[in-house]
C-alpha cells in the first residue's frame, strides 16, 4: 500500500514550492493546475522527454497514470508523484458539468465527489515504495458549533461529509507569515497531523523533504 501525504494551504502559501528538493529522476508530476512549477529550471527538471510530467486536469488521465506508475517497469524508479492540485481536477470537472447541455447533471455532481474520492484511493493502492504527495486548496469554516477549522477545500457537499483528509496518514499545512514560507504540523484550528513523535515541534521549514525524511525515519 502506498503512503499519501497532503499538502493544504491558500494559493501563495508555497505548496508548490515545497515540492522545490525533490529528485526529478524519482518523482513524476502531475500538473493539474496546468500553471508549470514556479522554481528556476524546473522545465528541465520535469518534462514528457523525461517521462516525468503530466499536464492534465483530468480526474481519468490521473488515474490512468497512477496505474501505470504502479505497473509498468519504465516507471518502476519512481518513488514519489506530485498531485499538483486536487482541487484543480474538482474545478475543472466542475466547469465541465455546468457546460453540459442535456444528460443527469445531479449524477455528474455525484461522479465529481466519486472522482475526488477515487483519486486518493488509487493513491493508497499503489506499490508499496510511493508515496504520493497531493496538494489541495485550503479552506477556513465554521461547523455547527461554531468551531472554526482550516481544511480541505472541496467542491460539493458529499466530499465535506467524506473528509479527504481522513484518507492520509500525514497532512501539513503550508502558511505564509511574516514573509517567511513554513509548514504547520499540528494545530488545534486545522486538519493538519503527523505522526506522534515524528517530529521535534509543530512548523518546519517549507521543504517536503524534511517530511519525507522524518516519516522515514520514523
Amino acid at each position: 500500500m502506498g503512503a499519501v501525504i497532503g499538502v493544504i494551504g491558500e494559493s501563495g502559501s508555497g505548496k508548490t514550492t515545497s515540492m522545490r528538493n525533490l529528485p526529478p529522476d524519482e518523482t513524476f508530476y502531475i500538473d493539474a493546475d496546468k500553471k508549470g512549477l514556479n522554481w528556476r529550471g524546473w522545465k528541465s527538471q520535469y518534462n514528457t522527454e523525461k517521462k516525468n510530467y503530466l499536464c492534465s486536469d483530468s480526474f481519468a488521465n490521473t488515474s490512468r497514470m497512477l496505474d501505470r506508475i504502479n505497473k509498468e517497469e519504465q516507471f518502476k524508479h519512481i518513488k514519489y508523484v506530485v498531485i499538483d492540485t486536487l482541487n484543480g481536477m474538482m474545478v475543472a470537472e466542475e466547469m465541465r458539468i455546468l457546460a453540459m447541455q442535456g444528460g443527469d447533471k445531479r449524477s455528474a455532481w455525484t461522479d465529481l465527489a466519486q472522482h475526488g474520492w477515487g483519486i486518493v484511493n488509487k493513491a493508497l493502492e499503489l506499490r508499496d515504495d510511493v508515496t504520493v504527495i497531493i496538494l489541495c486548496h485550503s479552506e477556513t469554516v465554521s461547523d455547527d458549533n461554531g468551531i472554526v477549522k482550516t481544511r480541505i477545500k472541496t467542491n460539493g457537499r458529499k466530499l465535506e461529509k467524506l473528509v479527504l483528509e481522513s484518507k492520509m496518514t500525514t497532512v501539513v499545512w503550508a502558511v505564509r507569515q511574516d514573509g517567511k514560507y513554513k509548514f504547520i504540523l499540528s494545530a488545534d484550528n486545522s486538519t493538519a497531523k503527523v505522526p506522534l513523535g515524528a517530529f521535534e515541534t509543530d512548523e518546519i521549514e517549507n521543504d517536503i523533504t524534511i517530511v519525507l525524511k522524518a516519516l522515514e525515519e520514523y
